[in-house]
């Protein structure tokens, strides 16, 4: 590099143009273009002495000759391009076999990472579709710790804490409250739910929204006593209930009987805050009142149901918005303190702390039990992936020896090595672009499926599947990075060999140098260990799904279906709800085919938990405990077995002893296994309840209570009728030995005849226990899937390099042949190569397993990582593909002809 003492700007594009420019060139333009440049790199060379017209002269022809550079060589390289596309498009249409099999590996490859990545995506990486979702902010609550009563999200607020931050808040241009619902829409039998969304008058505008049709909410429409509050309804449910009818505006929709104007609908890319969960239906919080038909929500301050959001002002910081919020947090606590608060829970409520965190991409429950498992499986179809590029790369050097005297031909011709090495990645540039377009259209349907796989009847999941500029963009970039994976190393191969030599080495070339032979045995050694990793990994998640199947839950679920009925349509007095709940359990149990009916809170989704101590002890060392609120054959519907005492009757009514049956875990860990039967217990003081104190009548069998994963703890069951005033509305647990649809048929006239009001939803007791291993579930079905797709991709790897090696060594099989080997010494040698194969990818993968396996650990159940009876069932699988693979190669080898095979060069 020529070194100036003057570096001005046109200094720079002479060096450019004179020197950089021409060295590209050199190698593909004529000589008059070499020698001109040469001369004005000598005149560079001479600057100082020149003279200023001189210097002018220099840096005018030193301008044109980039114009030129800039024109003339992008002009020869899209036509050099041009033809490398068509000759790779007519080689690899020669090859349809390898063409097919390349294209559907990456296809399945490229297509589950973007799959999965597309999910990630919609998950965790998108921002909300809203103005400036940067400035988004969530004001939370540092910790639940303060809160007593009904949590309906983490860290949500009550609205008593929304009204009372709304007054003392300055740092925000603009804040709301939102939260979520269900409603249903039929006027009775069985339900048909809507999703609902209630939010503050400023929600929309905050977000910068606007309508589709209409208007949105403002703050007029939410204010206290809306007696009738205006309706917006989202874009999906104005096209699936109304198909798109530009005349909704203004039209009534009933919701508890109660007609609601819809005003507006929202814009079609808006489906709420919640990621995992879109709405039908948006109402002013004010609404609340008269869906629910009370006030609890808003004014009882136990009831924390709502998610604050708001925008920060121009200039001010996420840090900022924390100080001031730590400053207002007491004000804002002290003045919504409920007054029948708990007097042991008072000092930790207004000690509570607001906090500020980002909300740009919104809320999700979602987000919180299926990151980690997306990003691992992740990580597992990328193995996948370098999985296929690894026997890609096996079958393009399988595919480059055949067309070495064509390369070596066209080299001693004059092509040059780069040209050449271009042409051939072009190729492979060709399958990757082809299997990943594939794979991005199969994407969309796989990422589809694994919607539908986690989303239930109760719990639809949502998620905006649309590929934004991050899923084009990963789908480019995996085609690219494939394309260098498995194209580049045989393309340097091929062109690697002197071409004398090549010519020289007749009809087989190099086919049979043990370099090439040691290359493709490499890259089968890599594939067997990622492949052991990845089939160890479906192993490991499979057990692990069969220990969780194989759970004693302590419930007898089979033939089981919950019915949920709503009575709120009747109009009753609340203490009249006890006695229709009673009449429709008598006319349940009445009907043929049921074996028992029962009312209780739903396992695994109704959970609360309270405060106990033992009469007579120091009510600050009361422990936390389960609690469950059931009604009388609650135990024998679920085949719960009493063990001692009594099951809840009819002496267990309103005003009378309050009872209440104990679990083995309870007596164990608060009597240390005594009887419980006649032992007293208190339960803390509640918003809505002072201390109880309850007489232990019976005790039964542990069971799970909120998790499958967990250990059987203690729960206490309170009886249900003695509980006064209570929801509209019971999950009644029938155990029946009709089939389903006769049972719901059944259950669903008893209800018309006792009042066509009545609402009803259905849902099978084993089915909903399955669902709360959903996650483990989608691990153990894709984690299979790779690893069975592993194990085939390994399988063709080790086939070709025998097929291979059988191809390259016929003419020693023939001589051993010739001096007496059996055809089972021959077999045994093929399969040899492939055993010792896969025995050093085991051993090589074996570190990867113990590195890989690790991140899994928390989704592990009852299993670690390293567990030996997981690891040897993945080793001996891989051994069994190594048999499998060396089939056909050895059988091929024992048909040799030794006379053929001697003559053959």
């Amino acid at each position: 590099m020529l070194k100036h003492k003057r570096k001005g700007p046109w200094l720079w594009l002479i060096t450019f143009t004179g020197l950089i420019v021409p060295r590209r060139l050199r190698l593909d333009w004529r000589q008059e273009w070499e020698a001109e440049l040469l001369f004005r790199e000598r005149q560079l060379a001479e600057w100082d002495k020149l003279d200023r017209r001189s210097r002018l002269d220099l840096m005018w022809h030193s301008a044109g000759a980039l114009m030129d550079a800039l024109w003339l060589q992008p002009r020869r390289w899209e036509d050099e391009m041009f033809q490398d596309l068509r000759f790779g498009v007519r080689m690899l249409l020669k090859s349809k076999s390898f063409t097919l099999v390349a294209v559907l590996s990456l296809a399945l490859g490229v297509g589950a990472n973007t799959a999965i990545f597309q999910l990630l995506d919609a998950v965790r990486l998108r921002m909300l579709p809203v103005k400036a979702p940067q400035e988004l902010v969530e004001v939370r609550m540092a910790s639940m710790k303060g809160a007593r009563g009904g949590v309906f999200r983490e860290a949500s607020v009550t609205n008593k804490i929304w009204e009372s931050f709304k007054e003392r808040q300055q740092i925000f241009s603009g804040v709301y409250a939102w939260g979520s619902d269900s409603a249903n829409l039929a006027p009775g039998g069985e339900v048909k739910p809507a999703r609902m969304l209630y939010v503050s008058g400023d929600f929309f505008s905050v977000l910068g929204l606007q309508p589709a049709r209409g208007r949105l909410l403002t703050t007029s429409d939410d204010q206290r006593g809306c007696g009738a509050p205006a309706l917006v309804i989202s874009h999906d449910f104005w096209q699936r209930e109304y198909a798109g009818d530009p005349n909704v505006i203004g039209r009534k929709l009933t919701l508890s009987d109660h007609p609601l104007e819809i005003v507006g609908v929202t814009p079609p890319n808006f489906f709420g805050m919640e990621v995992g969960r879109s709405f039908d239906l948006a109402l002013p919080i004010c609404a609340v009142s008269l869906v629910r038909g009370n006030n609890r929500l808003l004014d009882s301050g136990i009831i924390w149901w709502l998610t604050i959001n708001g925008r920060l002002k121009p200039g001010s910081s996420e840090a900022q918005a924390m100080a001031q919020l730590q400053s207002i947090s007491p004000g804002v606590f002290e003045n919504s303190l409920p007054a029948n608060y708990p007097p042991a829970s008072v000092k930790d409520y207004l000690s509570s702390k607001l906090i500020a965190a980002p909300a740009g991409s919104g809320v999700s429950e979602l987000r919180k039990d299926y990151e980690r498992p997306l990003w691992l499986l992740l990580a597992i179809a990328g193995l996948v992936l370098l999985v296929a590029c690894a026997n890609l790369a096996n079958l393009l050097l399988a595919r480059a020896s055949g067309r070495e005297r064509e390369i070596a031909a066209r080299q001693a011709l004059g092509a040059s090595r780069g040209r050449l090495i271009r042409q051939l990645l072009v190729e492979s540039l060709l399958l990757a672009a082809i299997g990943a377009a594939l794979g991005a259209a199969l994407s969309l349907a796989l990422s589809k499926a694994l919607v539908a796989f986690l989303s239930t009847t109760q719990n639809p999941v949502f998620l905006d599947l649309v590929p934004d500029w991050r899923v084009f963009g990963f789908a480019a970039g995996l085609a690219v990075l494939t394309c260098l994976l498995f194209g580049l190393a045989p393309a340097i191969r091929v062109t690697g060999a002197e071409p004398a030599t090549v010519m020289k080495a007749g009809g087989r070339g190099l086919t049979a140098s043990r370099e090439r032979f040691s290359l493709r045995r490499a890259l089968v050694v890599a594939q067997v260990a990622l492949s052991l990793v990845l089939v160890a990994i479906a192993v490991l998640f499979s057990r692990s799904l069969g220990k969780l199947n194989t759970v004693e839950t302590g419930f007898h679920e089979e033939g089981v279906l919950i019915s949920t009925v709503n009575f709120q349509r009747m109009n009753l007095q609340p203490e009249r709800y006890q006695a229709i709940k009673d009449d429709v359990l008598d006319r349940i149990r009445a009907t043929p085919g049921i074996e028992g009916a029962g009312i209780g809170m739903l396992p695994f989704r109704d959970s609360g938990s309270n405060t106990i101590w033992m009469d007579g002890t120091d009510p600050s060392q009361g422990k936390e405990v389960n609690r469950s609120r059931v009604g009388t054959d609650y135990f024998k519907t679920l085949k719960i077995p009493v063990l001692a005492g009594r099951d809840f009757d009819e002496r267990d009514k309103p005003g009378a002893v309050n009872v209440a049956i104990v679990n083995q875990a309870f007596a164990r860990e608060f009597l240390k296994g005594a009887s419980p039967i006649g032992q007293r217990f208190w339960i803390e003081a509640t918003p809505g309840d002072p201390e109880k104190l309850y007489e232990i009548v019976g005790l039964v069998k542990d069971t799970k209570y909120g998790d499958l994963r967990e250990d059987y703890g203690p729960i206490v069951y309170d009886a249900h009728q003695q509980s006064v005033g209570s929801w509209p509305g019971a999950n009644v647990f029938v155990r029946s030995r009709l089939s389903e649809a006769q049972t719901v048929a059944a259950l669903t006239r008893v209800l018309n005849q006792i009042n066509p009001t009545i609402t009803v939803s259905f849902q099978g007791f084993k089915p909903m226990i399955e669902t709360t291993i959903l996650r483990e579930r989608l691990m153990a079905t894709l984690s299979g899937f790779f690893g069975l797709l592993a194990l085939l991709l390994a399988c063709m790897g080790l086939y070709g390099i025998l097929s291979y090696g059988v191809a390259s060594r016929t003419n020693e099989i023939g001589i051993r042949m010739a001096l007496g080997a059996q055809a089972r010494d021959v077999r045994w040698l093929i399969v040899r190569e492939a055993l010792f194969l896969v025995v050093v990818g085991v051993v090589v993968g074996l570190p990867l397993i113990v590195a890989v396996t690790r991140l899994a650990s928390s989704l592990l159940f009852n299993l670690t990582p390293t567990d030996p009876i997981s690891l040897l069932t993945a080793a001996l699988m891989m051994l069994a593909v190594a048999l499998l693979a060396g089939y056909l190669p050895s059988r091929r080898a024992t048909r040799v002809d030794p006379l053929v095979a001697l003559r053959c060069e």
